[in-house]
């Protein structure tokens, strides 16, 4: 496990889009909430480089990211947005040089395919949290879920419990581990890969967004066919935003959550805002986490040194 180096005021951190197009008023937006965290924003090149549904060609967004990780002055990268493009360019990530010029790596969604790729390539801690254009300009974009950005300022051990939100236990029990995962459907994705997600003996984090409740079963049925639901030591249930079903009948996504859920002797929690929401609670991932039934709680060790 490699830990990146804390923020201090007046560093400069990079804002690059490795999967869909920002929107550049949307950008220009959220500077000044880098800026109040007394931090320099340098843009990408080919951020607002269009290619279709990508924010520009895969060479391009590649180069944009490796250039960040070679600046030795950018302290930290965080992403526009998510979308979809990613996995697109993770298998020509200089791995190297990531492992070389470890750094605040920033993002959620379809960056959890680069979170999974960087994280078991080089055992860098990144980050899951919420981004420039898609969401820290939201009107809705609150108070707590902009404070949780200090975590890079000072070495901070999280605690999530249900002061932050109401949380459900789907099965009992405490257990130690890397917190790894994140959106399910990239996770999925990934499978058959050499991007594959290593689960064993972790606390597998699972948030998804516009995925009825067929699709979500679905997936867990693949996670659980490859063992990966078994090999965890618990599960971290996130935010499953929009998941009504438009097609009925249908089973509720919590009928599908304890379908799965309950046979597992393992904790398992849901209600986690964790994902496509606000509050949107941002954490490390590859850092070592405890789940706790008892006490319906996830305590995180620091993600900076």
């Amino acid at each position: 496990m490699i830990l990146p180096n804390r923020l201090k005021e007046g560093d400069k951190i990079g804002i690059v889009a490795p999967a869909g197009p920002p929107n550049r008023e949307k950008v220009n937006k959220s500077l000044s909430f880098f800026e109040q965290l007394g931090l320099r924003v340098h843009i990408g090149n080919y951020l607002y480089d269009e290619r279709g549904y990508l924010s520009a060609g895969d060479e391009q967004r590649l180069e944009d990211f490796h250039e960040m990780i070679a600046d030795r002055s950018i302290k930290a990268i965080f992403f526009a947005r998510g979308g979809y493009g990613s996995a697109r360019i993770v298998d020509h990530l200089d791995m190297t040089l990531i492992g070389n010029n470890p750094k605040i790596i920033w993002g959620y969604s379809d960056i959890t395919y680069l979170h999974t790729a960087i994280r078991q390539a080089t055992g860098l801690v990144t980050f899951h949290g919420p981004m420039a254009a898609s969401d820290i300009v939201k009107a809705d974009f609150d108070r707590f879920s902009g404070q949780l950005f200090k975590q890079l300022f000072e070495p901070t051990e999280l605690i999530y419990s249900e002061k932050v939100s109401p949380l459900y236990v789907y099965t009992n029990g405490t257990a130690k581990g890397e917190v790894v995962g994140g959106n399910l459907s990239l996770l999925v994705s990934s499978m058959g890969t050499s991007y594959e997600i290593d689960t064993k003996n972790k606390l597998l984090l699972i948030e998804d967004i516009g995925e009825e409740p067929y699709r979500v079963d679905s997936m867990l049925n693949q996670l659980r066919l490859a063992g990966k639901l078994e090999d965890s030591a618990g599960i971290i249930v996130g935010d499953f935003a929009d998941a009504e079903p438009t097609v009925q009948p249908s089973l509720s996504l919590t009928d599908v959550f304890e379908d799965y859920f309950r046979p597992l002797r393992k904790p398992v929690i849901g209600g986690f805002k964790i994902g496509h929401c606000f509050p949107h609670f941002s954490l490390p991932l590859g850092v070592v986490a405890e789940l706790s039934s008892e006490s319906k709680s996830l305590t995180i060790d620091p993600g900076v040194r």
